[in-house]
């Protein structure tokens, strides 16, 4: 399999993918915004169609899409701060009206690669692309890993403390973006909210801290990522579907063994 150079540069843009969304994911998951990560796919499909039309590469215009649908989520949060979800609504519909209109345009042939993800497609610029935007995405994590625990868990407290909660949700929201977006060569944007949500929820059933929770999140997505692009290499799938079936079937073995030690336990 590592023979082929697309197979080399897709299980290196894969790890990448496979500890980016995760990461993102696992904040995103505890602060209940789980389905921005869908919401913003939607948005980036209709900037790769965008960029398709206009013979621009389809990862940049979906990357400024979505950066624009995130800050605009984020504007919208203010107006309806009794109805938050009322903003991934709009944003979703807006999404999903444009890339209708967009695909139906035409010149759009290779949109089912960006809907489902492919692994022939990807390039040393998609390459080079995912390897620096996760260098920003980790060394923000790093540099505010304190702020963003804070603000995770008590918004209102930590802008109290002097956190600057406005700046950090903006930019954790183009970090949420800019992952979404470069997802979509290898995962696909239909599937990448998946990746974000499904190793983070497998984490949370054995994870006892915070920061085991994270790392538990990072180890199941790289591990759903090399067994999907494996299953899709041999079988001829869409790597999509085989990186997030083989999350969930990861979720589902964790469920079921931990519903048998239970058993087991209260048996003795």
């Amino acid at each position: 399999m590592l023979y082929y150079e697309f197979m080399q540069r897709s299980l290196i843009m894969g790890i990448m993918i496979g500890l980016i969304a995760p990461t993102i994911g696992y904040f995103l998951v505890l602060r209940r915004q789980a389905v921005i990560g869908d919401t913003l796919s939607h948005v980036a499909l209709s900037g790769a169609a965008f960029g398709m039309l206009t013979n621009i590469y389809p990862v940049y215009t979906g990357i400024i899409f979505s950066i624009i649908a995130a800050l605009g989520i984020e504007g919208l949060r203010k107006k309806y701060e009794n109805y938050a979800e009322l903003s991934l609504a709009i944003i979703l519909s807006t999404g999903v009206g444009l890339a209708s209109i967009l695909i139906s345009l035409g010149n759009t042939q290779g949109v089912l690669s960006y809907l489902f993800g492919s692994l022939a497609l990807i390039s040393n610029q998609d390459l080079i692309l995912v390897i620096g935007i996760g260098i920003i995405i980790f060394t923000t994590i790093i540099l505010f890993y304190r702020d963003l625990f804070y603000i995770t868990f008590d918004e209102e407290g930590a802008h109290l403390a002097g956190i600057s909660s406005k700046f950090l949700n903006h930019y954790f929201s183009i970090l949420v973006a800019l992952t979404v977006a470069i997802s979509m060569r290898i995962v696909g944007v239909l599937l990448i909210s998946s990746l974000m949500v499904l190793p983070v929820a497998t984490s949370l059933l054995i994870a006892n801290s915070f920061k085991s929770g994270l790392i538990y999140s990072n180890s199941f997505g790289i591990i759903s990522v090399i067994l999907g692009l494996i299953l899709s290499f041999y079988f001829d799938l869409a790597p999509g579907g085989t990186i997030v079936l083989t999350a969930l079937a990861i979720l589902l073995l964790v469920i079921i063994t931990g519903s048998i030690k239970n058993k087991i336990q209260k048996a003795n």
